[in-house]
């Protein structure tokens, strides 16, 4: 595997319990790459990104994420793993009954940090990283939906991942917002990070084209992003 690639998944079968989600999925993915992924609802988008996360196992084939093979990972090397991997959701999955700042704190504290002025500098460093450097003592529900999701990627980047994994990041957001959500995202990637973003909203992915994959019949397709998209096809 070359030294760039940092997701390389080679004739990989994507099960959701025991039906086929997805057959002989191959592509790879190099740092500081920018990548769609987008198809129909239930076409196997975030199947794709639990299965690079090792949230749904790998059965056949062959899938390297940043250094390690999921075919042959271990348990206890799973935590491991996702210490390399950034996962940014559609619904934020924040902590309601704290601040931000302690939102950002318990991720730190469950993946080993314990020096209190470390923790506090890496969190003013991911907040002003997404632009939110005075919110930190907010509750959730007295900021935006898109200041919500800016907590989210902050919190992804807290152990300074190697991967982005980035589902319908834009879901529940309008349309302004949804773009200065991806250029965020764009900006991380420029920053040498692979990201890998689900998504199904296509007026962005036309303003704003990168490599896309597609989930359809089964299968993972790459698109020409410079090619007119039929987006018709992919709605539903």
């Amino acid at each position: 595997m070359s030294l760039d690639i940092i997701i390389d998944l080679s004739n990989v079968n994507i099960f959701q319990g025991d039906n086929l989600i997805l057959s002989d999925v191959s592509f790879t993915v190099s740092r500081g790459e920018f990548v769609y992924i987008i198809g129909k609802v239930g076409s196997g988008k975030t199947s794709i990104i639990k299965t690079i996360n090792a949230q749904l196992p790998l059965k056949s084939g062959e899938a390297l994420v940043a250094g390690y093979s999921l075919g042959i990972i271990r348990k206890k090397q799973v935590p491991f793993l996702r210490r390399k991997l950034g996962i940014v959701f559609q619904d934020f999955q924040l902590l309601s009954d704290r601040n931000i700042y302690d939102n950002l704190a318990f991720v730190l504290r469950a993946t080993g940090w314990k020096n209190k002025n470390e923790i506090n500098d890496r969190i003013a460093e991911v907040l002003e990283r997404v632009g939110l450097g005075y919110k930190g003592y907010k509750m959730p529900h007295q900021i935006s939906g898109g200041e919500q999701q800016r907590v989210v990627i902050a919190r992804a980047l807290l152990n300074n991942p190697e991967i982005i994994l980035a589902d319908e990041p834009t879901g529940n957001l309008d349309p302004e917002t949804s773009e200065e959500i991806l250029k965020l995202l764009l900006e991380i990637s420029n920053s040498g990070r692979a990201v890998v973003m689900a998504t199904h909203n296509y007026p962005l992915l036309k303003k704003y084209p990168a490599r896309t994959l597609k989930c359809e019949k089964g299968k993972t397709v790459e698109v020409d992003h410079t090619a007119e998209i039929d987006f018709t096809t992919l709605m539903g």
